[in-house]
């Protein structure tokens, strides 16, 4: 009878225990997700620029930002930062997303190969 209990109650400690870290590993698993959004620019200096202020974000795990396409795809920590907070970083640099506006003084600042409002500009990359 002594030994049933022990092991009863032994394996009751491992199940809680196998339980503890399947709700762990399940957490886990659904912090981590996948953004993709639409961020202005046209070379290679705005995608140095680009992808450094989205991983300046804490929160953000990773960030390519394709030249071509101007897709920013990132894989973040929704519980640490969201994507306007990103958007944020990337106006405050001057890039423009399609809700946000860098400001005159955010956009001056970049190089001025780097103008992408510009069409003179733009039409010499492409």
């Amino acid at each position: 009878m002594f030994v049933y209990i022990k092991y009863s109650s032994m394996k009751k400690y491992i199940l809680g225990i196998m339980l503890v870290g399947i709700c762990a590993f399940g957490y886990a698993q659904d912090k981590n997700k996948k953004v993709i959004f639409e961020v202005d620019g046209i070379c290679e200096m705005c995608k140095m620029r680009i992808e450094k202020a989205a991983l300046g974000v804490p929160g953000v795990k990773y960030a390519l930002w394709d030249i071509p396409s101007h897709q920013l795809s990132m894989i973040i920590d929704e519980r640490k930062t969201n994507t306007m907070e990103i958007k944020t970083a990337l106006v405050a640099v001057g890039h423009d997303t399609k809700e946000l506006k860098a400001t005159e003084e955010a956009y001056n600042k970049v190089n001025p190969c780097c103008k992408y409002r510009d069409s003179t500009v733009v039409n010499k990359h492409y």
